[in-house]
């Protein structure tokens, strides 16, 4: 290569001496400035001599970014989402398709491959598989995962997740956490990198394709190890995250499908437990036991309470089973509605795994639920409501089944 007649143009060692050291014989590469042609003498900055790019680059060093990225041609009416996506990145890429289902309250999520991702084991290999959490919540209960594919830097999955009972609130203000994991069988598993993509991105019923780089997980230090400053910082930062996340959160246990009727023949309250996704797991195994109670409060007479039977070692149970409350609509629109779960333990008390009240002192969906309820006489309206742990008053002293 030469600039102008009789002068040699000098190349760098380093660039000179640059070698492929992949398996096989060691060769020589291309020089990097065949990758990255500078601009030179010529109309344009772009004419003849070194200016121009390289005529023995194939289509592949030219292609724009998605054909290096080998990523596929989303299916149609989805949109495509591929920012921050580079196939160079060190912790490699990862392809999934998110839909919000806004009639059946669900939001899918298609695991489709990665690639590119960090070597995490001796052989230079790993074996991913792919966790979802919604944030803020509790993570095991709402908590799902792919399986895992042996060996390979570039997994294919096309798996589809599910989150049930997932409502307009979830979309505004949750987050989807993707994380990629190496299974190691004879230690704990190692973290690859992570993804967090806020539900309000999302548009109800129209996929949203997605090819992004994985990132790092940044985790706080531990109080022993900061400084006082740092300390002060970590505690602002949390006492801020609690602030937009909003007053009085509190630890998410799943979501419970109620059916709200009022009957005017009969003259009184149908409560229909329909289903539960995503409980926590309150046993060793992983799973829970679960079983419903309902109570009418205040129950002077203390005969308000039904019970469901035990569904055993599931997080999702299916009740379909209903209760009847005799009463008069003037009544109960000062009554308040307390549905617990609870896992079934035999020889001991059973555990408490979340609650949820209805009526006029609750809050957003669960007042709404309550009170078209009662402007809606003889319609059945079905409902999710998240489950949390905080147990109901008077619902602390039940323990047992």
């Amino acid at each position: 290569m030469r600039g102008r007649r009789g002068d040699r143009m000098t190349i760098n060692i380093q660039e000179h001496m640059a070698i492929n050291v992949c398996p096989g014989p060691i060769r020589p590469i291309r020089q990097i400035s065949d990758y990255f042609p500078r601009r030179g003498p010529g109309p344009e900055g772009g004419g003849g001599g070194f200016g121009e790019a390289p005529a023995h680059l194939g289509p592949l060093a030219l292609a724009p970014p998605a054909a290096l990225l080998g990523a596929t041609t989303p299916e149609d009416g989805a949109e495509v989402d591929s920012y921050d996506s580079d196939d160079t990145t060190a912790l490699g890429t990862l392809e999934f398709d998110l839909l919000y289902d806004q009639a059946s309250c669900t939001l899918h999520c298609s695991i489709l491959r990665a690639k590119g991702l960090k070597p995490m084991d001796f052989n230079g290999l790993a074996d991913p598989y792919v966790k979802l959490h919604l944030l803020p919540g509790a993570c095991k209960a709402n908590k799902l995962k792919t399986k895992t594919q042996r060996n390979t830097l570039n997994p294919v999955w096309n798996e589809d997740l599910t989150y049930s009972g997932i409502t307009d609130d979830d979309i505004t203000h949750k987050v989807l956490r993707i994380s990629v994991c190496d299974e190691d069988k004879l230690s704990h598993n190692e973290f690859i990198g992570e993804i967090r993509v806020p539900l309000r991105r999302l548009k109800p019923s129209q996929k949203k394709h997605f090819n992004i780089c994985l990132e790092r997980q940044v985790p706080l230090a531990s109080p022993s190890s900061m400084s006082v400053a740092l300390r002060g910082i970590s505690c602002y930062l949390k006492e801020l995250e609690q602030v937009e996340q909003g007053p009085g959160l509190l630890e998410e246990r799943g979501r419970i499908l109620l059916s709200l009727s009022y009957s005017s023949r009969r003259r009184g309250l149908l409560v229909g437990i329909v289903r539960c996704a995503h409980l926590a797991a309150m046993d060793v195994n992983g799973y829970s036991d679960p079983y419903v109670k309902t109570y009418l409060r205040p129950d002077v007479d203390k005969k308000s309470k039904h019970k469901t039977r035990v569904k055993k070692k599931t997080l999702n149970p299916e009740f379909n089973e209903e209760f009847f409350y005799e009463m008069e609509l003037s009544t109960l629109a000062s009554k308040t509605l307390e549905v617990t779960v609870w896992d079934y333990d035999i020889g001991k008390s059973n555990d408490f795994i979340g609650g949820v009240a209805l009526g006029p002192g609750a809050r957003r969906e669960a007042r709404k639920h309550w009170s078209d309820c009662l402007q809606q006489p003889d319609a059945a309206l079905e409902r999710w409501h998240t489950l949390t742990s905080q147990l109901p008053p008077a619902a602390g002293a039940l323990p047992s089944a």
